[in-house]
């Protein structure tokens, strides 16, 4: 037996390299993330073009989950009228879901299945990014990072369609 839910995936993102990562105690890089219609998910590997594509063995973030809700949430308590979702570098963005839903669960979106691994736990970089006092708002609120266990394209559909997400029991 499964959950289904809904979704509307509105921002898919890809960065060649990294801005925070790797950087704690130096200057941020200014790597853009660049909006795509769709992107190649390979299992086991990530999203083909980005900066964690083939990042290591079973690694848990080879694709990342953002709420457009907590986003918008975000943005209106911190009066943040000039960003967009590209500045928190996650690579999916979705509304509709509570990603933390989905940690610990197989789920599949698109026809490619996840699995969801852990919150994208925020860091102080967020406060740069974003505006001060981001990290502190994002706690329990910074996305879903997950594994990829099948191929397939993510897509935008322009028709802003709700989608189906299948959720393991």
């Amino acid at each position: 037996m499964s959950l289904l839910l809904s979704a509307q995936i509105e921002h898919i993102y890809i960065s060649p390299a990294h801005n925070y990562f790797g950087h704690h105690g130096e200057k941020s890089a200014e790597h853009p993330a660049v909006e795509v219609d769709k992107a190649l998910c390979v299992a086991g590997r990530g999203i083909h073009g980005d900066r964690f594509f083939n990042y290591k063995e079973n690694y848990k973030g080879q694709i990342t989950f953002f709420s457009m809700e907590v986003f918008e949430d975000i943005c209106r308590e911190l009066k943040i009228g000039d960003k967009t979702p590209s500045v928190v570098r996650r690579n999916i963005f979705v509304r509709g879901i509570d990603l933390n839903l989905l940690i610990g669960r197989a789920f599949t979106l698109q026809g490619i299945t996840f699995e969801g691994t852990e919150e994208c736990r925020p860091c102080a970089w967020m406060n740069e990014a974003l505006a001060p006092g981001a990290e502190r708002l994002l706690k329990k609120r910074g996305g879903l990072r997950a594994r990829i266990l099948s191929d397939g394209h993510l897509k935008i559909r322009m028709e802003k369609s709700w989608q189906t997400v299948e959720v393991a029991a």
